[in-house]
C-alpha cells in the first residue's frame, strides 16, 4: 500500500446532514482535498485539540492519551486504509516497548488521537485518487452529498456567524477571559464559539 501525507485544512458544520460536520483534509503540498463526514462529539474534540484548549476533566480522548501515556503506549502514525460505501476506515500503528502493533479505528477518532500524539495522519494513495478533490485557490469542497454515516473550519459555519455576533462588541481581553471561563464550565460549545470570534479579530489585524 502507498501512502500519502494529510493535514487537517479545517472543518465546518455540515449544510446536508443534521449534527454533523465535514472535516476536511488535504494532502500536504498539493490542493487536493478530502472531506470526511463526522459526529459532532468528535468534531468538538478535535478543535479542542487543535487549539490546545485544557478542559478541567479529560475527554474521552485526552483520557486515551493519558492511558497510553501511563503505560508507555506511542500512536506513531494514523492511516486512512479503506473506503466503502461512504464510509472511511482507519488504523492506529502503535509502538509499546519495540512492539509494534495495528488497531482498528473510526477515522474520526484516529485523527482526534493523531493530534494528541502529534503524530502523522496518512491516507492509502488508491482512496485519494477515488474521493480526492482538486481545489484552486478560490474554492473549498462542499460536504459530500451522498454520505449515508457520519464515522467519521476554511468553511463557514453561518450558524457560529449568527451566535459570535453577540460578542462582537467586546475587546479581545474580555473574549479570552470569556473563553477561560467558558472551558472551566466545559461549555466547549460556547468556548469554540467565542474562540472563532478571537481568531477573527487577530487575522483581521
Amino acid at each position: 500500500m502507498e501512502k500519502v501525507r494529510l493535514e487537517i485544512i479545517g472543518m465546518s458544520y455540515s449544510q446536508s446532514q443534521s449534527g454533523a460536520y465535514a472535516l476536511i483534509l488535504g494532502v500536504v503540498g498539493s490542493r487536493i482535498r478530502i472531506p470526511i463526514m463526522i459526529g459532532a462529539f468528535e468534531a468538538q474534540s478535535i478543535a479542542i485539540g487543535i487549539e490546545k484548549m485544557k478542559p478541567t476533566r479529560p475527554l474521552t480522548h485526552d483520557l486515551f492519551k493519558n492511558f497510553a501515556d501511563h503505560f508507555d503506549i506511542k500512536i506513531e502514525e494514523v492511516i486512512i486504509n479503506k473506503f466503502e460505501e461512504g464510509i472511511f476506515y482507519a488504523r492506529l500503528v502503535c509502538n509499546h516497548n519495540g512492539q509494534r502493533s495495528e488497531i482498528d479505528s473510526r477515522t474520526s477518532d484516529a485523527i482526534a488521537l493523531a493530534i494528541r500524539f502529534e503524530c502523522p495522519i496518512y491516507c492509502n494513495r488508491e482512496i485519494i485518487k477515488e474521493v480526492g478533490i482538486e481545489m484552486d485557490e478560490k474554492n473549498e469542497p462542499e460536504p459530500p452529498e451522498t454520505q449515508q454515516q457520519t464515522d467519521e473550519m476554511p468553511i463557514e459555519d453561518t450558524t457560529k456567524k449568527t451566535h459570535a455576533s453577540k460578542y462582537q462588541d467586546y475587546l479581545v481581553e474580555e473574549l479570552e477571559e470569556l473563553l477561560k471561563k467558558a472551558v472551566e464550565e466545559e461549555n466547549y460549545e460556547e468556548a469554540s464559539i467565542i474562540r472563532d470570534e478571537i481568531k477573527r479579530r487577530k487575522n483581521a489585524l
